[in-house]
């Protein structure tokens, strides 16, 4: 721990806080916003001791005392149905499906499944496959293999639209998180 170096555990620790602070933070990890959690302990928690380090295993441990009471982001669709009908919805003609990595301070690195279209040329992310709705997508009897599971549930559904809307399907970097790999070019 840094400020100090008590010995303070992780029940201390958000016992450390005042009880109005820990309400607010767990209101805002109901809500499933964990930056403001972290923000909110991370002000507070430095007078009394608390790292940023120790925010996040604090913010981490609330997630995982309310458990499924959280609200979360509903998953993206990844059945090939719901991708078509995303897919149909673009504003020009899809000439490519495209999986793309991303990532961010919460999730981590993620894949954004794309439809890629022509007149008018552009974009549009069809589904965001972040690590745990992957995890879903596959259920307990399957395991996603080597690759990442955003990237193997993304690889699986990309090339299954793909197949279906009779357009090519680009993947640049599958077996390695890497938001700079190369992009479609048709």
């Amino acid at each position: 721990m840094t400020g100090g170096g008590r010995g303070t555990g992780r029940d201390e620790w958000w016992e450390l806080l005042p009880v109005g602070i820990r309400r607010q933070v767990d209101g805002y990890v109901l809500q499933g916003n964990r930056m403001q959690a972290l923000r909110v302990v991370h002000e507070v928690g430095r007078a009394r001791g608390l790292g940023l380090h120790e925010a996040q295993i604090l913010v981490h441990d609330r997630y995982l005392h309310h458990g499924d009471r959280v609200a979360r982001t509903p998953d993206s669709p990844l059945d090939v149905e719901s991708l078509a009908a995303r897919a149909a919805g673009c504003p020009g003609r899809v000439v490519a499906i495209e999986a793309v990595w991303d990532g961010d301070t919460v999730h981590d690195w993620f894949v954004c499944l794309m439809a890629i279209t022509a007149d008018p040329v552009g974009e549009r992310c069809l589904a965001t496959v972040y690590r745990d709705a992957a995890v879903r997508y596959f259920g307990e009897r399957e395991a996603p293999g080597a690759l990442h599971p955003s990237a193997a549930a993304a690889d699986r559904s990309g090339r299954a639209l793909a197949a279906r809307l009779t357009v090519p399907f680009h993947f640049a970097s599958p077996g390695t998180p890497d938001d700079q790999a190369p992009r479609w070019r048709g």
